[in-house]
This record gives C-alpha cells, sequence and structure tokens, in this order.
C-alpha cells in the first residue's frame, strides 16, 4: 500500500520561505515520478513540480526561480523549497506519485498519470 504524507505547510509572509516535505512509503517501483500540486479554494488543482526517475525535473512558469523540488531517496522523502512566496502561492499542497515496473522510454511516459496522493498541507502567504 503506497502511502504519502506531507508536512512543513503553515503561515509565512510574503516574501518569506517554507519547506514542504513528502514522506513516501510502501513502494518498491524503479520507474516513478513525484510531483506538488497546489489547489487555492475555488480554484481548479494545478501542478507546481515534478520530477522522475531519471532525474528530469519541471516546474511551473509561475513557480520558477523561486521553488524547488529534490528528494532524499535514503529518506524516501520529496521535498519543495520555496522562496520569495507571494500571497498567490496560499493553496493546500499536494504530494503525487505515479510508479511503474518499466524503465522510461519508449513504453513509459512519466509524469502522466498520478495515481496516488497525500491529503495535502496547508500554504497560507500573507501580504
Amino acid at each position: 500500500q503506497v502511502h504519502l504524507e506531507e508536512s512543513g505547510g503553515g503561515s509565512e509572509q510574503s516574501g518569506g520561505s517554507l519547506r514542504l516535505s513528502c514522506v513516501v512509503s510502501g513502494y518498491t517501483y524503479s520507474s516513478y515520478c513525484m510531483a506538488w500540486f497546489r489547489q487555492a479554494p475555488g480554484k481548479e488543482r494545478e501542478e507546481v513540480a515534478t520530477m522522475d526517475s531519471d532525474g528530469n525535473v519541471r516546474y511551473a512558469d509561475y513557480v520558477k526561480g523561486r521553488f524547488t523540488i529534490s528528494q532524499d531517496n535514503a529518506k524516501n522523502t520529496l521535498y519543495l523549497q520555496m522562496n520569495s512566496l507571494q500571497s498567490d502561492d496560499t493553496a493546500t499542497y499536494y504530494c503525487a506519485a505515479e510508479l511503474s515496473d518499466t524503465p522510461i522510454g519508449a513504453y513509459y511516459t512519466p509524469c502522466e498519470g498520478f495515481v496516488y496522493w497525500g491529503r495535502g498541507t496547508q500554504v497560507t502567504v500573507s501580504s
């Protein structure tokens, strides 16, 4: 049973920083894509950043240069370092995972179908 649990959310002033963590347990797949999504009240969920098992990363335009996705495989933990926070970053942040036994390549394109989700952690940025 794959389980994802986020932590690290909270309240911060505009311009401040927070680091989110997502501990992942219960999987032994060789290929994967891990991601952070967010959803603000009244808005649709949107992708923030992704990282696959080949080390490729992708960021949404609105967080490029401010947010950094990383992982610590020894701790089975995914991180999202958020700097220069803005009020528009206020949202519930979710960790998500897509797992596969197939190596990334012709038969597996990562980061297209996230199946496993955490319950989310709230980030509130005040101006």
